[in-house]
């Protein structure tokens, strides 16, 4: 594999686009997509993930050379910024058009949820409204996917709240290892309004709010795998800060919180589906 392509694989943030992809496809054979469903979801998403990781490194190489991270396939010189501009262009561009294998309903959806994300690497990222396009975005996705299934009622408001209170709890998780890095290039978005404590207590309150939901917003009672999933809502991130302490103190970024919270949505995701309990 050539350095460009792996500088490109490093760029998207392979992590959460596969985790969210992941995510994705789980909800629509929950849903009950047939095979092709579940692929021209899992792609769509795919390409969106892909778009906006992308967009996200482009427009971040300056400050991300700025503080020394190394670790960024740009800064390190592994891809070009323009070639992973472009790879965000032509990811953005196809999202609707592989949603479209669906019903067109989904693609307005999935397009939403694309545009806010885009909106968040610009301009909300340093603005008070940073958690906007995350709660925004993950939001969309249940409906997304529940829309592409032709047919399909309207996504219940459960699933979408669960997806919106998970977006936001990401977006609070997500920036806490960077919060000494952007302090440094001027980024001011509302976790680093509320410091890291704060944002620790949003993301652990929003991950557990979108489990909640997701356990207690179906109709009938929760079972007992549901109240094991509260309880993994909290003990996880627990888990994943305190692993990010310990990376701290040996001198590598933390990346346990977001980690968590990818964990616990997997977690929640595979609950519903077996419990066939997504709509």
């Amino acid at each position: 594999m050539s350095t460009t392509v792996l500088g490109l694989v490093r760029a998207s943030h392979p992590e959460p686009t596969a985790a969210v992809t992941i995510v994705a496809g789980l909800l629509a054979v929950g849903v009950g997509h047939r095979p092709a469903g579940i692929v021209a979801v899992a792609l769509a998403v795919l390409a969106s993930q892909l778009a906006v990781g992308w967009a996200n490194d482009a427009l971040d190489a300056d400050r991300d050379a700025a503080v020394g991270r190394t670790d960024k396939p740009i800064p390190a010189g592994a891809v070009s910024r323009r070639t992973v501009a472009l790879g965000a262009a032509v990811a953005a561009l196809a999202t609707p058009v592989l949603a479209l294998a669906t019903t067109p309903l989904a693609a307005a959806w999935v397009t939403v949820a694309l545009v806010s994300a885009l909106l968040y690497d610009w301009p909300l990222k340093s603005t008070p409204l940073s958690v906007l396009p995350y709660a925004v975005s993950f939001g969309s996705l249940p409906a997304f996917v529940v829309l592409a299934l032709p047919g399909a009622p309207a996504p219940p408001a459960w699933l979408v709240a669960a997806g919106a209170c998970l977006g936001a709890g990401a977006h609070f998780a997500n920036v806490l290892p960077d919060l000494a890095d952007d302090a440094r290039t001027g980024v001011r978005g509302l976790p680093h309004l509320l410091g890291p404590a704060g944002s620790r207590t949003a993301a652990a309150g929003l991950l557990l709010a979108a489990t909640g939901t997701l356990v207690f917003g179906p109709p009938g009672p929760p079972s007992g795998v549901g109240l094991a999933a509260v309880l993994a809502a909290v003990v996880v991130p627990l888990v994943g800060w305190y692993g990010g302490r310990a990376a701290i103190r040996a001198g590598r970024r933390p990346v346990g919180a977001f980690r968590a919270v990818m964990l616990v949505a997997l977690i929640d995701v595979v609950l519903l589906v077996t419990s066939g309990r997504v709509v």
